[in-house]
């Protein structure tokens, strides 16, 4: 049998079992094969893509993610469940399909997407399913380049194409660092054409997504890396809980100055507070006080977490007495 007519057999049973609810031995008995076969190439199908599994978790413990929305004023939040114990890239898939089915679902014509850099953005653009429904998207970074110091993968400029492909939209790169070497270098480019072009664009995203760092995670190697062993220290000295887009604040999320900040090549936080969404995706315990001071902040209207942290959110987030 070739390739073609194996797919479309393929096809013809997940049909059967997905769409009709036949059982294996009647999917068996149908086509002339044995149960175990029948079971083989079911797997086989997830494996190749032919099927795709994806988990509403927008259904998950309304309570818990009704009582983000409420206390941070929130447009949407979803909580999805994880094991704390499972492997992290469990947890990135879980967090990447939740965000990417709230995103298609509040996209329209003429949207302009941003996006920032790292792993939990790859995760959103990686669940994202091939679309051609929306006239006129376009996806841009919110930040330069990593200059070396990130897989490409989780690159911005990677994740921006990544997605223009599966949405059927144009896409804009950006040819400099986050972070230059010297503030002098930033004024140059920030009195270029090419700057004027694209915070022109900036000015017109209508959903952001965004991850967020915090000082409690900056043992994770990749964080370390991007901002360097003394600008940590920096950071606690000056009392940095977290960053967006490598804008700094408090735990208010008042955004503080820092000695990067002359040098950092990003959107102007306030601009995200512009948006129709600015999407958090973010989870883990580590993270917790970046989390609120993003949402102090008001940073985010929309945050996609795991139910570990939103506990640890609305438990470390006391309200104040009178």
């Amino acid at each position: 049998m070739n390739r073609d007519a194996l797919k479309k057999k393929y096809i013809q049973i997940a049909q059967m079992y997905y769409e009709q609810n036949l059982t294996q031995n009647e999917i068996a008995a149908k086509i002339g094969v044995n149960r175990t076969s029948v079971s083989r190439m079911l797997k086989k199908m997830r494996d190749e893509g032919i099927v795709k599994i994806t988990i509403n978790y927008d259904l998950n413990d309304l309570s818990l993610a009704k009582q983000l929305e409420q206390r941070f004023q929130l447009e949407k939040s979803i909580v999805i469940p994880v094991d704390p114990a499972q492997p992290s890239h469990v947890t990135l898939t879980a967090l990447g399909q939740a965000a990417a089915r709230f995103l298609e679902a509040h996209l329209q014509d003429h949207d302009v997407i941003g996006f920032s850099w790292g792993s939990g953005l790859a995760a959103v653009v990686d669940a994202l399913e091939p679309s051609e429904t929306y006239d006129d998207l376009l996806c841009l970074p919110m930040i330069g380049g990593p200059a070396g110091k990130l897989e490409s993968r989780y690159h911005v400029n990677t994740i921006c194409f990544k997605a223009a492909e599966k949405l059927n939209a144009r896409s804009i790169m950006i040819d400099v660092p986050a972070i230059v070497e010297k503030a002098s270098t930033r004024d140059d480019w920030m009195h270029s054409h090419y700057y004027d072009e694209i915070s022109a664009y900036w000015k017109k995203i209508s959903i952001a997504l965004v991850g967020i760092g915090s000082i409690q995670n900056t043992g994770h190697a990749t964080w370390r890396a991007f901002y360097g062993h003394e600008s940590v220290q920096h950071f606690k000295e000056k009392q940095i809980v977290g960053d967006l887009c490598s804008h700094f604040f408090d735990d208010a999320g008042k955004e503080i100055a820092t000695h990067l900040s002359k040098r950092t090549l990003s959107i102007p936080l306030d601009v995200l507070h512009h948006t129709r969404y600015t999407i958090g995706v973010a989870e883990s315990q580590g993270k917790i006080p970046g989390i609120l001071g993003a949402l102090h902040g008001r940073h985010l209207n929309v945050l996609i977490t795991t139910e570990e942290t939103a506990k640890g959110l609305l438990a470390l987030d006391k309200p104040k007495m009178p």
